[in-house]
């Protein structure tokens, strides 16, 4: 590879700043209003993004007049060459095998929404930074003003020669679904919206744990959804894909049942594999005697609805910053509560799966990320916690130094059972 994508502030060089003043307060910043102070004074999330949050660095020297002829003209005519003769090549002398595109249109970004392309760049190094320091991966933010299907499509199939995998982030349902669907088609790299998979994947961890705690299977759950986006969607089809029992998935205007007329295509595929129950009306209504409350929508849920779940339940209230339900309230009924939250015990947390993911697919030059490779991420996830388990440790720390090798090295061999890897 002949970059090295890093955050600054762990690298010794770009101590004190670059040009433009990154790195700290300089004379005559202003701030928003035009005043004399920064917004660096005033909060220190502003001071630790002044200047970005990654930059990029050569990973070769570049000390001479021979270095220079090896590293470009006229030696890099040579890899060139050979690559255009052996396309396959451009994994082994680029850096197109360990770097990922992050790529949004802005729309649904965290929990602020549609704030558009150039407000959600902050959040794109975000990702980037944790996909290097959780998997060793490099990822470049691409914030894409653009939101129609096939734009957005275009635009991605014509980058992706530059890049190993593509990660779409924040990109609102229902278009999100098609966008993955029909990139996955035309690339042959890795394509993942962890928006839903990843969501899906350490839920499916924290369950698998949260079952065996409480000495059930995976078969034995009903389970209800507060949310039917991209996250809620993609809950409901993998749990189901690893032996859930059943699942019923609430919106806005109850149960995505069958007998409703108001459902979108996505919807109305997502009726016809879930609620075997035949439930219908409002989220409460289906909640009791519900073994699992998963939610990943926002909104409160009221304590009547928690008590009328089963004994032995489980409150995954994923919503950020307020859960669905109050952790107070949720252990008042619940065996297992977990939340989205890093100031609670069991935090479903993307950034457990993500990395070790994209790490694995591009380890071994996968052309896809299927099933079988997130089912394979979400046991080796749940086998962390091994013989730990509790009922407040279901799910491992992102910063356990286990999950990513374990997580990697999970999906790379089902990577090869599936017959998806080159290597």
């Amino acid at each position: 590879m002949a970059a090295e994508i890093v955050n600054p502030r762990s690298d010794s060089s770009t101590v004190g700043g670059t040009a433009g003043g990154a790195g700290g307060k300089t004379r005559g910043d202003t701030g928003p209003e035009g005043g004399a102070e920064p917004l660096d004074a005033f909060d220190p999330a502003f001071a630790l993004h002044r200047g970005g949050k990654m930059a990029v660095r050569a990973t070769v020297p570049v000390r001479d007049k021979d270095d220079l002829s090896l590293a470009y003209t006229p030696g890099v005519a040579k890899v060139c060459s050979a690559i255009a003769e052996k396309p396959e090549l451009v994994y082994d002398y680029t850096w197109k095998s360990s770097v990922v595109a992050v790529v949004t249109d802005g729309t649904a970004v965290l929990g602020l929404g549609d704030i558009g392309p150039e407000a959600s760049l902050p959040v794109m190094e975000g990702k980037a930074i944790l996909f290097k320091q959780f998997g060793g991966v490099d990822a470049v933010p691409i914030a894409l003003d653009c939101t129609g299907v096939d734009e957005i499509v275009e635009t991605v199939v014509r980058l992706a020669p530059s890049f190993g995998g593509v990660n779409l982030e924040d990109i609102s349902a229902p278009r999100c679904f098609e966008i993955e669907r029909r990139l996955q088609e035309r690339l042959d790299i890795p394509v993942f919206h962890d928006d839903q998979h990843g969501t899906a994947v350490v839920t499916l961890a924290a369950l698998r744990n949260a079952a065996r705690l409480t000495g059930r299977t995976l078969g034995d759950l009903r389970a209800v959804i507060s949310g039917a986006g991209a996250a809620g969607v993609a809950i409901a089809k993998f749990l189901l894909e690893a032996g859930l029992g059943d699942v019923a998935v609430a919106d806005r205007k109850g149960i995505v049942s069958a007998d409703r007329d108001d459902l979108t295509p996505v919807k109305r595929e997502l009726a016809s594999l879930t609620n075997k129950a035949g439930l219908s009306g409002s989220l409460e209504a289906a909640l009791a005697g519900a073994d699992v409350f998963i939610g990943v929508s926002g909104g409160t849920v009221p304590e009547p609805a928690v008590a009328s779940m089963a004994e032995g339940a489980f409150v995954f209230a994923m919503a950020n910053p307020n859960p669905e339900v109050h952790p107070d309230v949720a252990h008042k009924y619940a065996a297992v509560v977990a939340t989205g939250r890093s100031d609670y015990p069991n935090q479903i947390n993307n950034v457990l799966a993500f990395p070790g993911i994209f790490a694995g697919a591009l380890q071994v030059r996968a052309s896809r990320i299927t099933e079988g490779m997130k089912i394979a991420a979400a046991e080796a996830l749940a086998a962390v916690v091994g013989d730990d388990l509790a009922a407040d440790y279901v799910i491992p720390s992102p910063f356990d130094e286990r999950v990513a090798p374990a997580v990697t090295a999970a999906v790379a061999a089902a990577a090869r059972a599936e017959g998806v890897a080159r290597l």
